[in-house]
């Protein structure tokens, strides 16, 4: 890649190191040499601009080659970007366009190019470039002939105006009048004619039945393609001059398609050779179709044949009319193939713009007759003759004749011309034109079009013949002439062929030879309208008529006779003053076509007679001057100008028309009729041109004599133009018209004056005659529209350029722009007045004291009305008109450009001037106060358009100079006791508006552009922080009155992410903090407003973590010696953790990010609003932002949550709430219904129906409370419907996952902290891990569960640490009580959770490899939460954890324990019949009986019960007495469920069933059990009633000897999980579908190698992990004897019988009795009923299924529990059963409390059915182990039920607002900020009161006891 040098000019040397930063550079210094090929070094001629540091080098080229390289190293970084962002479209089209620049730039280089060549490259680069700016979205470009405006060069005025202009241009391209259509024949498609086509193409006008245009003449072949492919102009055309009226529906390209060959198609070869043109087909098209396209568009058309050939002549009428009948298609597929496209604009810039439609030769199809426009020196002589029709008598013939018609032109002398004739373009000229034949028709009509191109000379002797010829088909193909025809093209007058229709005689003639003398014939008759009555010979042939229309389009030849006569006048001298009469009666087009004769002519007449034609010839003169101004032949007044110029010769000519002038002036006044006056004046500017080019004459051929009566009849011209100006009408009058009139031409007549007079002199005269006007006219004359206009036009004319004439008219000017701008009229013309004024004022170092005291005078006179207009103005509302709104633009932007122009030019000495024009401080305080107003109007971003850069930085380029003039002003002037607390306060809100506003945000821009703003203006913003800093420093103590305005604006001027303005700026909150201090003793009120205000700005994105850390720092170091330095520290700390949290919770929010994310995000901050800053405002708003994240993320439950925490600040109260977020202003109370409806529909949603009853209740307490029976009736229809759905619909217990964030590049929220998820629907570990790893793909997941060290927590990495936890609940009221549905328990087991439970089992000491046991202990963990789940959010941040390991026969007993409790679940749902089938029971059977003869049991023998062991732990004899209880209970169990199992087992399980009875026996054996213990002998009876009885105690009593005594036992867990699954496992205990049918046995160690709780996730699952997932850290790896996940695991809530680690144990299923216990004497009922045939028979001894006769033994515990117990076999004995009494604490309510006892249990089918149904007559436990209380003993009484007003909650661990709360305590009235209620007024009154009570009045009254209502927290 080349490298470009710049060369200096002769005095400049340029030396510069060569940095080599680009794309194969190679760095240089100076001094060193090399040899470089001459390829790559280019050598530029530069000049540099500002030498030094600063310095610019310009090279010296074309600008517009700058311009390209610039922005084509712009594009091409955005052109890659387009590709980056899939923009494929725009990415190819800017692609074509800069290789189109490149090539144009390169022919530029070149410069082997002419002027007009070069100009029009540089016009196509231009419009190229802006293109590609606009569609990149860059700024647009000021130029001004191609090149680049440098703004410092001009004006503002005038930049505005360029930038203005090329908006304009851009945005509303101008509408153009006239429009052509391009034409391209193709091919005639799918046609079986075989013979040759003619077709011919026209516009037609449907509205008015005629063509528009002359003929487009196409020849097809037979194949039907173009005959002449090579000669495109011959199937090329475009159809040129057509009128905006022209394009319109009913106006149709049209098309006739003529076939040459036989008379009739397909008749035989041998009738005749002889061709015919014969009509074939017809097609239409409308030209509206061809609007909607801007590029060639191909058409295929149908084309149509007539059905009546006698009608051919108006198929296409009937084709577009519709008349179907008329015509019919030329078969389905027959198409003509065309190619259209309609172009606006000037024909030569169409054949520029569309060069590659021009490439080849197009063929120009004029319009008939002359266009809209008519151009001069436009040339056209053409005569159109159309062949209309014709009346033949038969001749003799049978049939009717085929007419054909040849036509002739023929010359003077008899010969035919040749090629003259053209049937239409695209066709060579013939010599002669054969008409299409119709068959047998004697009254044929054609329509058929000629052109006849006769020169002009040629046609006073030219005529056209017309020949008549029958086609016969029977004689050869004979043609037999039968007549002619003739007319002649011109009459004897001189005058041409009339246009119109003409009837002409067809004269006998069956030879051609008596044709040939042609002199023989035009003696006679041509037409009927010729005819002498009395002429015989020719009336004999009057029954043969044939017609034509003729017309003729020429600018050479006329056929109006009148103007023939005035042309003509010199021959007949009598007919001149009718001439000059009918000269206003010739139609426009006839005068413009011989306008130069017609002038001509009318000053020889007036050289003449001056006295006697003088003012007739001027009444023409005007005449002929108005026709120009019309916008048909405006164009020619560049033609009179020329002969004004040039050919104009009246040299005495003036001294007339100043007379015939002021004649006309002096009768305005008494005139009655002014039309003919207002005519005259209306030609003034033409006028005066021809007085002026002629006394310019006189003066040259006579030495300049007569001067001074020249001059002195021009004055008493003006005097009389005054007198009449000058006279004031009532109201609107004619005359006033007239001085409109005069006006609008008066600057073009003083235009004309300087060409004879001095500046001077001229300037008097114009200021003499704006003088002259009325001050005072009415408020709708027009006069004063039209007077702004001329003073418009005069400020824009050379008179007011010249300096010295601008003194003279600049008073006049002002005086009448202050006027209207006082006024606020005519705002437009007042706005383009001194835009044009300013324009003229710049840095011209010539004039520099001119321009200044010039800009002194205007800002003297209009400074103050200036800013008036620009306030009213920017303030007024803009109008919906598109054309009105761009004008209110227009006025604003020129208004504001004005006074940016008049404050560029103040020096310091002009704004000393201007301010000490003020006589007081007041008026200078207003003054100011005004012009900080407009400069904040200034910097609004809807100023100006948004790629109007330039002007931008100009405006506060403008702006920081002025505000640095005027900062002395306020020191000097409003400080100390001058202090003005407005304009110090404005004038610092306009700087930080300055600061802050987009368009000085340098860091967005590209680094291209933002160099260039450096380069120029430097950074602005750092140079108003400094002076605002310095201003701020000036204030001292008056620094106190503006903290509490300013706090938040200099926030955000901080945020603006520029270092220098931010160490600068950031010390003034040190400033503010102190001043605060010292005032009040506190800074509260700055805090406060910096809070307030961060949140705003940090959500639309200001502040970043280095703004952080910079704030901190530098007021931390400012604040080390102040006194208040420990609150301050405070302060600084509170407001850098807000920035923090901020800043997180706007990344999160970003698009893309996941909902985890912005959820924690949004919780973060909005506890950090309620408990550190109490902003309850903020709080409620992102409590709002809470709820939507959740409502999109479908957590409806959490959604239902984070609502209450508002509805909690609100109370049952009346009082008035405003308008707050999507609520509308309503009372508390309606607000607190809403909410609540809204909550219990969430909590509906989410299934948390236990919830939403407890709202149910609330709000029909309050109902109640206010007798709304209607919505109570409502409510409690609701709460039945929730107890269906509670009871009815299956609900998901979700999984919980424990998620470690570690490392410094998580948020700040989650930064090394650990969190309990709650999972969601069917989501298991690895779905949840995997989830969390997309969440966070840069995450690293840890592969051990062990606590992370310092090196993990501090790198500048992500780890997460992912597995699953077991949920404690801390409710076990519910969960202990028998008899409760699952579906009821299923809730509180996983809803309102606090603890979480963790288990790692790892070896302890030596590890026994035959049994590992031995040493297997478990380390549980158990985390506390911070708050509940579910809660506002799916997963809370752990606040504890604790530790404790469980030694080995700890696990071993607890293990057991499980699967005991999991057999007693499947054997009672069995039994009762809630199982579908009963797999689940023989999977569990079989694993443990299996298990059993592997070793299972035996190896907890072996480990624990050998005597070393008991020798070795003397301290857990206990615990090994224990072990062996629950041995022997669940052999006990499995006896009870293998006949239980052999009741219902199928035939086809029979022998599996068989199998596990024998191994059974063998398992029983080796424990050494011949006989089971009393204890647990007892054999556990079928249920009475087909359900188990409970008592109202929610833990079953353990019977001791003692009679009533309660023994504890521990109950490690806390409940059965027997219905949670769990994918985490490490245990595979669990059976596969496959051995519940098979019978198939699992070994000793997957039944005794459990685990009670899960373990580390990411080493258990066996499931493909992430991508992600590495190695972070050594983890312990578990014993090789620790189980490993089991395949056969199965994700199915069929799948009942899992691992013991997948549930927890609870006291509802306790262990036996310790062996210490005495177990009590029972007594034997067999007088119970049986409720089933298969169970066992009391009476007889027998049962259905077994051999052994059984007994039915019942407990009664206590008075109100009774519970019948397993059948088992027994010896037919009685015994005594002695009954003990206990008593239970008061419970927790619940929804079901006050309901009787088995209305829900006893009978129901559905709670028989849970899963929670078990033996509880076998189960003791302590209660006050289980429960942690002590119990009372049996002989004292219940204790009372907890009352009303103390509900059992838990006490620390449910703050509010995350639960729902006891809603009837009393409890702390919060209030609502300020900003959310509104406060009492008369205007507003409550609302009316309710008839008996009000809502208050009710609630507080109490009349009669309710219930108290139920809140979550107490479930």
């Amino acid at each position: 890649m080349g490298r470009e040098r710049h060369l200096p000019t002769q005095r400049e040397q340029v030396l510069a190191n060569f940095r080599g930063t680009v794309q194969h550079g190679l760095p240089l210094e100076i001094g060193e040499t090399g040899i470089f090929p001459c390829s790559f070094i280019h050598l530029k001629h530069a000049h540099i601009k500002n030498k030094g540091q600063f310095e610019t080098v310009i090279p010296m080229e074309e600008s517009v080659i700058t311009e390209m390289t610039v922005t084509l190293r712009d594009w091409g970084t955005m052109w890659k970007q387009l590709y980056v962002k899939n923009e494929g479209e725009l990415f190819h089209r800017l692609w074509h366009v800069m290789t189109e620049i490149l090539e144009l730039r390169r022919q530029v280089l070149v410069g082997h190019l002419t002027n007009d060549r070069m100009t029009d490259i540089k016009q196509h680069i231009i419009a190229r470039l802006d293109w590609g700016n606009e569609q990149l979205g860059l700024d647009l470009v000021p130029r001004r002939d191609f090149s680049m405006v440098d703004p410092d060069e001009i004006s503002v005025t005038e930049l505005y105006r360029l930038m203005e202009r090329r908006h304009r241009k851009r945005d509303f391209p101008l509408q153009t009048n006239m429009h052509h259509l391009f034409l391209q024949v193709n091919s005639l498609l799918n046609c079986s004619v075989a013979e040759e086509l003619h077709v011919f193409f026209f516009i037609y006008d449907s509205r008015e039945m005629r063509p528009i245009s002359e003929r487009f003449f196409v020849r097809l072949n037979k194949q039907g393609v173009p005959k002449s492919p090579e000669k495109t102009e011959r199937q090329c055309t475009l159809f040129v001059d057509l009128g905006s009226s022209d394009l319109r529906k009913d106006v149709y390209v049209v098309a006739h398609i003529f076939r040459i060959g036989r008379m009739v198609a397909g008749e035989k070869k041998s009738v005749s050779n002889t061709q015919y043109r014969r009509p074939f087909g017809c097609t239409v098209i409308s030209v509206s179709d061809l609007l909607t396209t801007d590029f060639k568009d191909d058409h295929l058309l149908k084309v149509y044949s007539c059905n009546t050939e006698s009608e051919w002549y108006q198929i296409h009428d009937n084709i577009i009319r519709k008349v179907s009948s008329r015509y019919s298609q030329i078969g389905s597929s027959t198409g003509l193939a065309v190619s259209l496209q309609l172009l606006h604009g000037n024909l030569e810039q169409i054949q520029k713009d569309y060069m590659r439609l021009f490439t080849r030769n197009v063929s120009i199809t004029h319009r008939l007759g002359f266009s809209d426009i008519i151009m001069p020196g436009e040339v056209r002589n053409d005569l159109y003759i159309t062949l209309e029709r014709g009346e033949f008598e038969k001749g003799g013939k049978s049939v009717a004749r085929n007419v054909e018609v040849t036509v002739y032109l023929l010359g003077g002398d008899g010969q035919v011309l040749k090629g003259l004739v053209c049937p239409g373009s695209g066709e060579p000229g013939a010599d002669e034109f054969h008409s299409f034949v119709l068959y047998h028709s004697n009254s044929p009509r054609w329509s058929e079009q000629i052109k006849l191109v006769v020169p002009p000379e040629l046609f006073r002797a030219t005529h056209l013949r017309f020949e008549f010829r029958h086609c016969s088909t029977k004689e050869k193909g004979e043609k037999k002439l039968f007549g002619y025809s003739f007319v002649p093209l011109m009459q004897e007058d001189g005058r041409t062929l009339p246009d119109g229709t003409h009837e002409i005689i067809v004269h006998k003639c069956e030879e051609t030879a008596n044709l040939q003398d042609s002199s023989r014939y035009l003696k006679l008759p041509f037409s009927k309208a010729s005819l002498q009555p009395g002429n015989n010979q020719t009336m004999k042939n009057s029954k043969e008529s044939f017609w034509i229309i003729s017309l003729l389009c020429s600018t050479k030849l006329t056929q109006n006779g009148d103007m023939l006569d005035l042309l003509k006048w010199r021959t007949h001298p009598e007919r001149i003053m009718d001439s000059l009469t009918k000269l206003k009666d010739i139609d426009g087009a006839e005068i413009v076509k011989f306008l130069q004769d017609a002038l001509d002519t009318l000053f020889a007449v007036l050289d003449d007679s001056p006295q006697r034609y003088g003012l007739k010839v001027f009444d023409c003169l005007v005449h002929i001057i108005n026709l120009l101004q019309d916008s048909k032949f405006q164009h020619f007044k560049p033609v009179m100008d020329n002969y004004i110029e040039n050919h104009f010769a009246g040299a005495l000519s003036y001294r007339d028309l100043i007379r015939v002038l002021k004649w006309y002036v002096d009768r305005i006044i008494d005139a009655e009729h002014q039309e003919q006056i207002q005519q005259v004046l209306k030609a003034a500017e033409y006028l005066f041109k021809y007085i002026v080019q002629s006394r310019m004459l006189y003066a040259a051929a006579t030495a300049a004599q007569a001067e001074e009566e020249f001059r002195c009849s021009v004055h008493e011209l003006f005097k009389s133009i005054h007198l009449f100006l000058s006279h004031q009408s009532k109201g609107i009058s004619p005359l006033t018209h007239t001085q409109a009139v005069f006006l609008r031409s008066f600057p073009t007549v003083c235009c004309e004056l300087l060409k004879v007079f001095s500046v001077r002199e001229v300037a008097n005269l114009a200021r003499d005659t704006l003088s002259s006007l009325p001050a005072n006219t009415h408020a709708e004359c027009p006069l004063q529209a039209v007077k702004l206009q001329c003073m418009a036009k005069t400020v824009e004319s050379p008179l007011y350029t010249n300096p010295e004439s601008r003194g003279v008219l600049l008073p006049v000017v002002l005086h009448v722009l202050h006027t209207y701008l006082q006024e606020q009229k005519e705002l437009v013309l007042c706005a383009n007045i001194l835009t044009s004024m300013l324009s003229l004022v710049h840095k011209d170092p010539n004039s520099e004291c001119v321009v200044s005291e010039e800009v002194n005078v205007i800002m003297d006179s209009l400074s103050g009305v200036l800013l008036k207009t620009i306030l009213e103005v920017t303030n007024r509302p803009q109008p919906a008109a598109t054309s009105l709104r761009l004008q209110y633009q227009d006025v604003t932007g020129e208004f504001v450009a004005c006074l940016l122009t008049l404050l560029r030019q103040l020096s310091d000495k002009d704004y000393q001037q201007l301010l000490s024009r003020f006589p007081n401080k007041e008026e200078l305080a207003n003054f100011l106060l005004q012009l900080f107003t407009v400069f904040r109007i200034l910097i609004r971003p809807d100023m100006f358009p948004k790629d109007w850069t330039v002007m931008r930085l100009v405006t506060n380029n403008v702006i920081i100079t002025t505000v640095l003039y005027l900062s002395d002003t306020l020191r000097s002037n409003f400080l100390n006791e001058k202090f003005d607390f407005k304009v110090w306060e404005s004038y610092f809100y306009l700087s930080i508006i300055f600061i802050i506003q987009p368009c000085l945000q340098l860091e967005m821009f590209p680094p291209s552009k933002r160099k260039k703003v450096l380069e120029k203006y430097g950074d602005m913003r750092v140079m108003i922080g400094c002076e605002i800093f310095s201003m701020w420093q000036n204030l001292g103590d008056y620094k106190v009155n503006l903290i509490p305005s300013l706090i938040g604006s200099f926030l955000e001027v901080t945020l603006v992410p520029q270092p220098d303005l931010r160490n600068v700026l950031i010390p003034v909150f040190h400033d503010m903090m102190d001043s605060e201090e010292r005032r009040s003793g506190n800074f509260k009120q700055v805090e406060a407003k910096l809070i307030d205000k961060l949140e705003s700005l940090m959500s639309e994105g200001k502040g970043d973590e280095t703004y952080k850390e910079l704030f901190n720092n530098i007021l931390l170091k400012k604040i080390e010696r102040e006194t208040w330095r420990e609150s301050g520290v405070s302060h600084i700390a509170t407001v850098t953790r807000l920035m923090e949290r901020l800043l997180d919770y706007r990344d999160c929010m970003k698009i893309g990010e996941v909902d985890g994310k912005k959820i924690g995000c949004t919780v973060n901050l909005l506890n950090f609003y309620k408990t550190e800053l109490n902003k309850e405002e903020m709080y409620i708003r992102y409590i709002h932002k809470l709820y939507e994240l959740h409502l999109k993320a479908q957590n409806f439950t959490e959604a239902a949550y984070t609502l209450l925490l508002y509805d909690e600040l609100l109370e049952w109260t009346e009082r008035p709430l405003r308008e707050f977020l999507t609520y509308p202003m309503q009372s508390e109370w309606q607000r607190k219904e809403c909410l609540h409806l809204t909550i219990i529909h969430n909590f509906d949603r989410g299934k948390c129906w236990e919830n939403c009853i407890i709202l149910c209740r609330e709000l029909a307490n309050q109902y109640e409370a206010y007798y709304d029976y209607r919505n109570l009736s409502k409510m409690r229809l609701m709460e039945a419907s929730l107890y269906d759905k509670i009871m009815n619909q299956q609900r998901l217990e979700p999984e919980f996952f424990r998620i470690g964030f570690y490392g410094k590049k998580f948020p700040f929220f989650f930064r090394n902290k650990e969190f309990v998820c709650r999972g969601n629907d069917y989501e298991r570990l690895e779905a949840f891990q995997q989830r969390m790893l997309s969440e966070f793909p840069h995450a690293i997941a840890m592969q051990h569960a062990n606590q992370p060290d310092q090196t993990i927590l501090q790198a500048e990495a992500q780890y997460l640490q992912i597995y699953a936890v077991s949920p404690v609940p801390d409710n076990q009221d519910v969960l202990q009580r028998d008899g409760v549905p699952n579906n009821i328990k299923s809730f509180y087991k996983v809803n309102h959770i606090w603890r979480f439970r963790y288990d790692r089992p790892f070896h302890k000491g030596t590890k026994d490899k035959e049994n590992e046991f031995k040493s297997l202990w478990v380390e549980r963990t158990t985390l506390s939460l911070a708050q509940s789940l579910p809660g506002i959010s799916r997963w809370f941040e752990v606040e504890k954890r604790e530790l404790v390991e469980m030694s080995p026969l700890e696990n071993a007993s607890e293990v057991i324990e499980n699967k005991t409790l999991q057999l007693r679940t499947l054997i009672a749902q069995c039994q009762m019949r809630q199982m579908q089938n009963i797999n689940p029971l023989t999977m569990c059977l079989n694993g443990v009986i299996d298990a059993a003869v592997n070793g299972g049991l035996a190896r907890y023998q072996e480990a624990f019960f050998a005597k070393d062991y008991i020798s070795n732990h003397p301290e857990d004899g206990d615990k090994i007495t224990r072990l062996r209880e629950l041995m022997f209970e669940q052999a006990h169990i499995l006896e009870y469920g293998l006949a239980v199992h052999e009741k219902f087992v199928p035939q086809d399980m029979r022998p599996l069933h068989k199998k596990l009875v024998d191994q059974f026996h063998v398992m029983r054996s080796s424990l050494g059990i011949q006989e089971f213990p009393a204890y647990v002998r007892v054999s556990p009876l079928h249920f009475a009633n087909g359900s188990p009885r409970t008592c109202r105690t929610p833990v079953p009593n353990a019977i001791s000897p003692e009679g009533g005594r309660i023994v504890a036992r521990r109950s490690p867990l806390s409940y059965p999980a027997v219905n949670r699954y769990s994918s985490s496992s490490l245990s595979s205990q669990a059976s596969n579908d496959v051995s519940n049918i098979t019978g198939q046995s699992e070994s000793s160690d997957e039944v005794f190698n459990m685990q009670p709780s899960p373990s580390t996730s990411s080493l258990s699952s066996n499931h493909s992990g992430s991508h992600n997932v590495n190695s972070s850290a050594p983890s312990n790896s578990l014993p090789s004897s620790s189980p490993l996940p089991s395949d056969k695991h199965k994700h199915s809530r069929d799948n009942v019988c899992l691992p013991p680690r997948d549930r927890l144990c609870s006291g509802i299923f306790p262990s036996p009795l310790d062996p210490m216990q005495r177990m009590i004497p029972f007594q034997i009922d067999t007088s119970l009923p049986r409720p089933e045939a298969n169970l066992p028979n009391a009476e007889t001894g027998t049962a259905v299924h077994s051999s052994s006769p059984t007994h039915h033994i019942s407990y009664v515990l206590s008075d109100f529990w009774y519970v019948d117990l397993f059948p088992v076999s027994v010896p037919r004995q009685e015994h005594t059963v002695s009954v003990s009494y206990t008593t239970a604490p008061p419970l927790t309510p619940s929804p079901t409390d006050g309901l009787p006892v088995g209305s829900l249990a006893s009978h129901s089918p559905a709670r028989s059915g849970s899963y929670s149904s078990g033996i509880s007559s076998l189960s003791r436990c302590s209660v006050s182990e289980t429960c942690g209380i002590e119990l009372p003993s049996a002989e004292s009484p219940l204790p009372p039920a907890a009352p009303p007003d103390n509900p059992v909650r838990r006490g620390s661990k449910t703050p509010p607002p995350y639960s729902v709360y006891e809603r009837n305590n009393p409890r702390r009235a919060t209030p609502l900020p300020h900003s959310l209620s509104v406060p009492p007024s008369a205007d507003n009154p409550n609302l009316p009161s309710k008839p008996q009570l009000s809502r208050t009045q009710r609630i507080h009254s109490e009349p009669r006891h309710r219930l108290t209502p139920r809140k979550v927290s107490q479930l």
